[in-house]
């Protein structure tokens, strides 16, 4: 399949539909097969189940991003009780591994949506979620660890781009953003984070986006995100490449090059489940690797936007499914 049959398959709009079906979410949950895909692909239903997948990582000289699964949050307490979910897990995580203080990276870091947190509450959303990621922010700072704001759909970017600034100003070492290549925004996003020396992880992207605000052809998404690599890795940032495409994997590495960039100046990122030889492979050769480790049991819509993200993954799934490899 090539780039752009990728994008324009016909699966991608039907799967990122279906990434917010309460029905299909209900079916799907039932099927026996379903649970050998989440436990290939997710790392546990709760934090105590997930812990042992990160240790082992972090013995293959990996990092790790770890994830507590959920979004659009409808109350007030619901918010706090995710907030109450990442304090118990940087409590456990601070004690997992020692904190070089002079490294420029977090082997661990924790990975936040802000819709998780309140940002989608009618009148105060806002002040709700900037509050909770502060609390979260804090902690991770006092124990050593790395923040990432993950992004969402594009109504909610300008919001998660406020925060992160916010964040920022009080944890500039700590707290870093996802920019979604796919986003006609997002090359001038990368020019201001760049310049401000931010950490950026930078994806193709995951939501169903109208064309006035996104590229729809594969080959489109591919350039701009190769534009948008351009400017991370020459500016005074530090930058994460959230890729499975082994051309954006090879054009990273030397526009890391040509940019002067050591193998610790930039890190190269991938899915738990995803890709586990590749990502051996590059540590292997002394690059950086961190893998996205979700947990929780809120992984349907996480699960149906990675098969979206790139449709050929849905034979991938459907093999786990089956217990082939």
């Amino acid at each position: 399949m090539s780039a752009v049959e990728v994008l324009a398959h016909p699966l991608r709009p039907l799967l990122l539909s279906a990434a917010r079906s309460q029905r299909l979410e209900r079916g799907l949950t039932r099927m026996p097969a379903t649970r050998r895909v989440v436990d290939r692909f997710v790392a546990g239903p709760n934090r105590d189940s997930a812990l042992p997948a990160v240790r082992e990582l972090l013995r293959q000289n990996k990092f790790v991003s770890i994830d507590y699964l959920g979004e659009d949050t409808v109350e007030p307490a619901q918010a706090r009780r995710v907030v109450d979910q990442y304090l118990a897990l940087i409590e456990v995580l601070a004690g997992l591994s020692a904190q070089d203080s002079e490294a420029t990276a977090r082997p661990l870091e924790v990975s936040l949506k802000l819709s998780a947190l309140g940002q989608a509450l009618p009148g105060d959303g806002y002040a709700v979620a900037l509050g909770n990621a502060r609390v979260v922010a804090a902690a991770a700072a006092a124990a050593g660890l790395w923040v990432t704001v993950d992004a969402e759909n594009h109504t909610t970017t300008d919001s998660t781009l406020a925060i992160v600034r916010e964040l920022r100003h009080d944890h500039p070492e700590t707290v870093g953003t996802v920019l979604q290549a796919y986003l006609r925004r997002t090359e001038a996003d990368c020019r201001s984070f760049a310049a401000e020396g931010a950490r950026i992880r930078l994806c193709k992207g995951a939501y169903r986006e109208p064309e006035p605000v996104a590229f729809q052809r594969a080959a489109e998404v591919s350039a701009s995100y190769l534009r948008c690599l351009r400017i991370l890795m020459a500016g005074k940032g530090y930058p994460m490449v959230a890729t499975h495409d082994p051309a954006m994997i090879e054009a990273a590495a030397l526009l890391a090059t040509a940019s002067g960039r050591g193998r610790d100046e930039f890190e190269f990122q991938m899915l738990y489940g995803v890709r586990p030889a590749e990502q051996d492979r590059l540590v292997g050769l002394g690059q950086r690797m961190r893998v996205y480790v979700p947990f929780g049991d809120q992984w349907y819509g996480y699960l149906v936007r990675r098969m979206a993200e790139r449709p050929a993954n849905l034979s991938f799934f459907l093999r786990a499914a089956t217990g082939q490899h």
